[in-house]
């Protein structure tokens, strides 16, 4: 929503009025369930039978942010815009990141 700008009172759906957003320790983000084992991300190298395919347990020991990127990816729109708008994301796996200069704000997120 962040991303998109819906929380402002400016919003309009055909023009990018979101923010910029940093998400930090993506490496502890929990799964629930069985989707470990289960859930699978593809990934096509653009040959004929280039199709590579890792489970989420693969994906998180090697690129633990690629599954907050495809998330956060999934949910906004596919279009020229919603590309506009993934491009305002920054995912780092640890605490630290190089944005200080632009003093972002802290948002948390409930736990459950």
């Amino acid at each position: 929503m962040i991303l998109m700008g819906k929380d402002k009172p400016v919003y309009t759906p055909f023009l990018d009025t979101g923010d910029h957003v940093i998400v930090v320790n993506a490496d502890k983000v929990r799964l629930t369930g069985n989707k470990e084992e289960q859930k699978i991300y593809r990934r096509h190298s653009g040959y004929p039978g280039g199709l590579r395919e890792e489970s989420a347990r693969k994906v998180r020991a090697t690129r633990p942010v690629r599954i907050i990127e495809e998330a956060i990816q999934g949910m906004l729109p596919k279009t020229k815009l919603g590309k506009q708008m993934y491009r305002k994301l920054n995912v780092y796996a640890g605490p630290k990141h190089p944005h200080q200069a632009q003093k972002p704000v802290e948002m948390t997120v409930a736990s459950r």
